[in-house]
């Protein structure tokens, strides 16, 4: 069976809420019943056939093609199965998540993996503010999955994270790890100010001193063994983060206006 292929017709002049086009919902559909599904379009709603050329039987995974920094909530809520994004991506980029896997090959807009629960989320290229956060209005941010990055995030990674793995090969902005309650972050990169700004458990891995604010403490140098069971986890992806050895890291805790139980650890010190 060849994968269930939406190709983008023309140019998008507003946003698309393409959250009911996932695995889940699709499945046993015929390409002509998936084409009469309404989907809202700006502040209308139009049929998936209307702004899709579909073709492929397999709802197993789904392949965008074309694909435009203006489709929002690409593999909103999924379970299972695949989705291929080729090109961008807009915001919410597998909001709630459950299980599966999204691999989109461009950048991807804000609040990407956000309330994420479970699952496995790639971005090749750059991804906007709020990776891995809560929504508005929610104080759960991701809950459980991976996510991995290539490029650059923005600013606010993490924010609220209650569990899960961030993978971040670029840069990230501001406020990385900020509220965060618990979970992985790992940056290879440059990270802005204010980073684990609230911060009350989990864990940073950065390459880079970030500037700390106050309230996030040094406590030295130190040799961590269990690191090299974290490190072995990491070898089942494509990542850079695969590579690395080193159990000798500074150590920060943090922040202690929230009882400092969070960590930010630097490797290769």
């Amino acid at each position: 069976m060849n994968a269930l292929t939406f190709t983008l017709k023309n140019t998008l002049q507003f946003s698309v809420n393409c959250g009911a086009l996932t695995p889940d919902n699709l499945a046993n559909k015929s390409a002509a019943d998936i084409a009469k599904i309404k989907v809202t379009y700006g502040n209308s709603t139009v049929l998936a056939g209307d702004l899709f050329e579909i073709s492929g039987n397999d709802a197993a995974h789904i392949v965008f093609k074309n694909a435009s920094d203006k489709m929002d909530y690409i593999g909103a809520h999924m379970s299972t199965g695949k989705i291929t994004v080729e090109g961008n991506a807009g915001a919410y980029l597998g909001f709630t998540m459950k299980n599966g896997e999204i691999h989109c090959l461009g950048n991807a807009a804000s609040y990407a993996a956000c309330n994420m629960v479970n699952g496995l989320l790639k971005i090749d290229a750059n991804v906007g503010d709020f990776l891995g956060a809560g929504s508005e209005g929610l104080r759960k941010g991701m809950r459980g999955g991976t996510v991995i990055i290539k490029g650059n995030a923005g600013d606010r990674v993490g924010d609220q994270m209650r569990r899960g793995l961030i993978l971040i090969e670029g840069n990230v902005g501001d406020y990385c790890g900020s509220r965060m309650i618990a979970g992985t972050i790992g940056v290879l990169g440059s990270v802005g100010v204010y980073t684990a700004f609230n911060m009350h458990r989990g864990t940073l891995l950065l390459k880079n001193v970030p500037t700390l604010h106050a309230t996030v403490q040094y406590c030295g140098t130190h040799t961590l063994p269990y690191l090299s069971l974290l490190f072995k986890s990491f070898k089942k992806y494509n990542t850079q983060f695969s590579q690395l050895s080193s159990q000798r890291v500074q150590r920060f805790v943090g922040d202690a206006a929230y009882k400092g139980n969070g960590e930010v650890l630097i490797l290769n010190a």
